[in-house]
């Protein structure tokens, strides 16, 4: 996506990603709330079984899946950041259509605002906050947005 600085003062709002030079619908359009946060569930289900494996408890188990709660957060992050960094999606956000890409307002190195973005994510309130556009503090901060595949 081009540089962008600058781009939200000067543009009106009229659809999600407007003021970012992204289309209102199909490929490259912003999606919505919903398919966002379904790809979230798929990735934490995903890292939930593999924390749970990894401390020894079973898929029933409601002690082991408690328990692996902490270290889940910990595969998240890490999952995240090295699928954000090598293919700009993960197997969540694959399922349901959609990638994290580059804005041009920030000059971070694409590994670092991956791993800005994640911890950030992780911390969940930054994610919940979010502008017209549907980018949270942590893909402000970060320099990036969800588009669609």
């Amino acid at each position: 996506m081009g540089d962008t600085t600058g781009a939200s003062e000067e543009t009106p709002f009229r659809y999600r990603g407007n003021r970012l030079g992204m289309p209102e619908h199909g490929p490259g359009s912003v999606p919505g709330i919903g398919r966002r946060l379904l790809a979230l569930l798929l990735d934490w289900l995903l890292c939930l079984l593999v924390a749970s494996a990894l401390a020894g408890g079973g898929p029933g188990d409601p002690a082991g899946a408690a328990a692996s709660s902490w270290p889940a957060l910990l595969v998240f992050a890490g999952y995240s950041i090295v699928l954000l960094t090598l293919f700009g999606t993960t197997l969540g956000k694959r399922i349901v259509g959609i990638e994290v890409a580059a804005t041009g307002d920030r000059p971070l190195p694409w590994p670092v605002a991956m791993a800005v973005r994640t911890l950030l994510l992780c911390l969940v309130i930054p994610a919940v906050v979010y502008d017209r556009d549907h980018r949270g503090l942590h893909d402000r901060v970060a320099g990036t947005i969800t588009r669609r595949l």
